[in-house]
């Protein structure tokens, strides 16, 4: 028996904000009967204008599409409303 580790990206969803969600599915698979014995999740979300360069092609491709300068600046605009001011 000889297990194989799999992760891929199973999960991509784009919040109304232009926040981008990913979910890595890893996977342990035992080939000698060619099935799943576990698995484990990893999630990760970026904000609008975030360094995505370290993620795979397909978040970088959908950041680059779905992150225009107007989405970013309603972002920030959205984040800053939500702040307190210290005192």
């Amino acid at each position: 028996m000889a297990l194989i580790q799999n992760s891929v990206i199973d999960v991509i969803e784009v919040l109304e904000s232009g926040i981008i969600q990913v979910r890595q599915r890893n996977d342990i698979i035992d080939d000698s009967i060619g099935q799943i014995v576990a698995s484990n999740f990893h999630r990760a979300s970026f904000v609008p204008g975030s360094d995505v360069s370290a993620q795979p092609k397909r978040v970088q491709d959908i950041a680059a599409v779905i992150w225009t300068p107007e989405v970013i600046s309603a972002y920030e605009a959205q984040v800053a409303s939500h702040s307190t001011p210290s005192e």
